[in-house]
């Protein structure tokens, strides 16, 4: 396992070039949805409909790729961090998007015997590594499992789950035992080190208006904080917990923060839609021309160099008793 880096403060790069680092490397993938509604310009899932809040077309896939890549590089270039060798491992991925991440695992990992992506949108590509295997369905039913897995991955799922006692419940009873599961999720509180985000400031409100609307339909934009608690409660034991340190912009004066930085604001500046059109208006009853007027307010903070806004992200690595 790694060391957490909260206690270390970001270096601000006095000479940083905001015009750096700002391109996404992201791959677009194919996508096979066939059941959608259109609303507020962009396309959302219809399957279960009203579980998952966000699009599913294909800018926002193209920006879940790029959260992908900022997620690597912020663990220093790892895809898991629990102490396992997945060769002869049975993987599981849940909520895996277009899938990048488990057709990474299976590029890096060709030993590993079957890795699992599953999603409530088919939107993942068909051509994959021979140990890659997709499907369709949502991870809060009851799961029906043949074989338990040796390892289940969860990532970036903040407002997409009702109930995350029950879904790491079901994760512990698939795990074969000395399994493990691995968690990672920012902490959905802005802060900066140096006092420069305000309390009024628009990334704020955006985030705060995201909670709000998201604990009014019950799938809370913050659960990262209680993991360890639901895992604990879940009969995990040997549960690590690992804390990093996320920017916007491209501020730090550390490279690998610098690109991570960088990514994350291209992420608000181009996601920002994505986050508020449907939970702003349809959850919270804000006006369409208010929505606008936040997020023009997001993207303009998110290109300013003398605000310096970070997230947490946690990483929780739990282990099924032997």
């Amino acid at each position: 396992m790694m060391q957490s880096e909260l206690d270390i403060p970001i270096e601000v790069d006095a000479e940083d070039d905001i015009s750096t680092g700002t391109q996404s490397s992201t791959t677009s993938l194919s996508s096979s949805v066939q059941k959608y509604e259109f609303k507020h310009g962009r396309r959302y899932h219809a399957h279960h409909m009203g579980n998952y809040p966000f699009p599913n077309d294909q800018p926002e896939q193209d920006r879940l790729d790029m959260v992908h890549h900022i997620f690597y590089r912020l663990v220093n270039n790892r895809l898991f961090l629990a102490p396992m060798n997945p060769d002869g491992k049975r993987i599981l991925d849940i909520g895996t998007g277009t899938g990048i991440w488990a057709i990474q695992m299976g590029d890096d990992y060709p030993g590993a015997e079957k890795i699992v992506g599953n999603d409530i949108s088919p939107i993942q590509p068909s051509w994959v590594p021979p140990n890659v295997k997709f499907v369709v369905d949502d991870v809060e039913k009851d799961w029906v499992e043949t074989e338990p897995y040796d390892y289940i991955h969860c990532r970036y799922m903040a407002g997409s789950i009702r109930d995350w006692p029950r879904l790491i419940q079901q994760c512990y009873n698939n795990l074969k035992p000395g399994g493990w599961l691995e968690l990672q999720e920012s902490i959905n509180t802005l802060y900066s080190e140096d006092d420069s985000l305000k309390p009024d400031s628009y990334m704020v409100q955006m985030m705060d208006g995201l909670k709000e609307a998201c604990e009014k339909i019950g799938q809370t934009m913050d659960p990262a904080p209680s993991f360890e608690t639901w895992a604990n409660d879940a009969g995990f034991d040997s549960v690590h917990q690992l804390k990093f340190k996320l920017p916007i912009g491209s501020w730090p004066k550390d490279a690998r923060l610098k690109e991570c930085g960088s990514f994350m604001r291209v992420n608000f500046v181009e996601g920002v839609e994505a986050f508020t059109a449907a939970l702003f208006t349809d959850v919270l009853g804000w006006k369409h021309e208010e929505v606008m007027i936040l997020n023009a307010g997001v993207r303009q903070e998110s290109l300013q160099k003398d605000i310096h806004p970070i997230f947490d992200v946690l990483v929780i690595a739990a282990q099924k008793p032997m």
